[in-house]
């Protein structure tokens, strides 16, 4: 969290000055898009009945892995990555010290703005959250992105139009902080400055440290199932886990027709271990089940994985 904002939002819901920029002349390295990277920070203040206070966490991921953690309980940030500290105390000594002051001061900006929208919102009881999110991301064709968004209660609130420097109001109560934050444009100028740069310069120092852990490369483990449906009908599933980066391509084939209309995904999921796994599934007839092949192609192989049933003991790999 090298350049954490401080998050003044007071009565009036207006952001402050943004903390440490980073050291200038730091470019992202063309090399670093053969697969996407990006870096994601939430900021979350939780209240609850009987309770007596609001809780607060601040957490930073890189590539979906957690490097950075804030708690109103330790009140400390820590590093949640190896490599995150070697950075640190090589670059920046005092960074952890400074961005525990910032997330102290955020803390309670939270918990201010948290009651300002209960009593906008006329909630005077039971489980409310506030949660800031914003982040950038460098991806695999070389274009970039960049989101910045609020969310009370875990639905939309306020969202940052990047092009119109403008912001997206999910409601006639989050109406009010949009006006107020349009009437100074600098504000959004000076986001979108950081999520096209600041931002993108930052993720490019952690993956640099971090390139053993976030650029390496494990391939894919790819295993075809079958699920009886009914007569005549079946469902195949294809299942590939263990691999990283989390981009990957599988497709269903019939005859060397890719499938897709007919192929269910579900979405890239990560594992304990830092690694993903993903599945497709097709229902076909199952006179039908040795024409289809899933193909699976990733980073981490030679070439892709061509796998078809098999019963059990049987080679998958075609």
């Amino acid at each position: 969290m090298a350049l954490r904002f401080w998050l003044v939002w007071v009565a009036l819901l207006l952001l402050g000055e943004p903390g440490r920029a980073l050291p200038s002349g730091t470019k992202v390295s063309p090399a670093l898009s053969s697969s996407s990277h990006s870096i994601h920070y939430f900021s979350t203040a939780m209240s609850e009945p009987n309770q007596g206070f609001t809780k607060y966490i601040a957490v930073g991921y890189v590539d979906s892995q957690l490097f950075s953690h804030y708690d109103s309980i330790t009140r400390r940030v820590q590093p949640r990555a190896p490599w995150m500290e070697k950075m640190m105390e090589e670059e920046d000594p005092e960074y952890w010290e400074r961005n525990t002051q910032i997330e102290q001061v955020n803390e309670q900006v939270f918990r201010e703005n948290l009651a300002i929208l209960k009593h906008r919102y006329n909630h005077s009881g039971g489980f409310h959250s506030l949660q800031w999110m914003y982040g950038c991301e460098l991806r695999e064709d070389g274009s970039k992105r960049g989101h910045m968004q609020d969310a009370y209660d875990g639905r939309d609130h306020l969202a940052l139009d990047k092009e119109t420097l403008t912001w997206t109001a999910a409601d006639p109560k989050a109406q009010i902080t949009k006006e107020k934050w349009e009437k100074t444009p600098a504000f959004a100028q000076t986001l979108k400055a950081y999520l096209e740069g600041k931002c993108l310069e930052e993720l490019q120092r952690f993956l640099n440290y971090g390139k053993e852990r976030l650029l390496r490369r494990e391939a894919p483990v790819g295993k075809v199932t079958r699920m009886f449906l009914s007569k005549g009908r079946e469902l195949l599933v294809c299942q590939a886990h263990g691999f990283y980066p989390k981009e990957i391509e599988a497709t269903w084939r019939k005859g060397g027709e890719i499938m897709e209309q007919d192929t269910f995904r579900r979405s890239v999921a990560p594992n304990s271990d830092g690694t993903y796994h993903s599945w497709i599934s097709i229902e076909i007839n199952t006179g039908d089940r040795d024409l289809y092949r899933c193909h699976i192609d990733h980073a981490g192989l030679m070439e892709p994985l061509v796998l078809a049933w098999e019963a059990p003991g049987g080679n998958q790999t075609q």
